[in-house]
């Protein structure tokens, strides 16, 4: 079992989009049972996965002492794929997680959870505080989108630095320069120069398209090419996993 976070500090970077897709993928292509958990407040990424709305506002009472995660989740229109949904009560998780003082809290609540699912999705919350920290010391590779520009790079940079002045080791992190547009000039001298190495994601209408239709780019336009990039990037991260397995 792994358990793959796409984190950002930032938000605008696609990445709920990119999680539902992995998680997606996980399943629907790569056989895992899939569980996706949405810990941004937001819950884009049941909307995505065209489910409804839920009906009672519970998420956070998972991470209390008694909270027992499989009891919320839910199975997706998609074989093979689950869901913990995010809602409103997550906006007072991070004070709930400081009183509660366990700074592994998440991780102890996806150890049962192993049995059942051999892939677990984080859809992380844009910010940097008590829940990124659990979702740290969960994590078995964290995905990090990133625009196509000299700031992002820095702030790669930075996170690496408070990573391991924060927690001392840090899972592996598998940057990602989400929303490439070739067309624009600042993009590709981003992308020539630190950013070279990493995986890329387009700048794509068919990718918007995936809010419209409220279904992954698989399922709709398989063959294009930002669903082909997408594509490359789930199976950087089972090589990634593999890797790090062996290790």
């Amino acid at each position: 079992m792994a358990v793959i976070a796409v984190y950002s500090s930032k938000g605008g970077v696609g990445k709920t989009t990119l999680a539902v897709d992995l998680a997606w993928r996980s399943a629907v292509m790569g056989g895992h049972r899939t569980l996706l958990w949405d810990l941004d407040v937001q819950g884009g990424a049941g909307f995505l996965l065209g489910m409804e709305e839920a009906p009672r506002m519970r998420a956070a009472s998972l991470f209390q002492r008694e909270g027992r995660p499989e009891q919320l989740i839910e199975p997706t229109p998609y074989i093979g794929l689950s869901l913990l949904r995010a809602d409103d009560s997550l906006r007072s998780l991070p004070v709930h997680l400081a009183r509660l003082g366990q700074k592994k809290r998440l991780a102890q609540l996806t150890w049962p959870l192993r049995r059942e699912f051999s892939r677990i999705i984080l859809d992380c919350p844009p910010m940097q505080n008590e829940v990124s920290e659990q979702i740290i010391a969960a994590a078995d590779v964290l995905i990090v989108p990133l625009p196509a520009s000299p700031l992002a790079a820095r702030a790669l940079d930075l996170l690496r630095r408070d990573l391991l002045r924060e927690n001392g080791r840090h899972p592996p992190l598998l940057p990602v320069l989400s929303m490439y547009d070739a067309r624009r000039k600042g993009h590709r001298a981003a992308r020539e120069g630190k950013m070279a190495p990493f995986p890329v994601i387009p700048m794509a209408s068919m990718i918007e398209q995936t809010a419209f239709r409220r279904a992954p780019i698989g399922t709709f336009a398989p063959n294009c090419e930002p669903a082909r990039a997408l594509d490359r990037l789930w199976r950087a991260i089972e090589v990634k996993l593999l890797d790090e397995k062996a290790a």
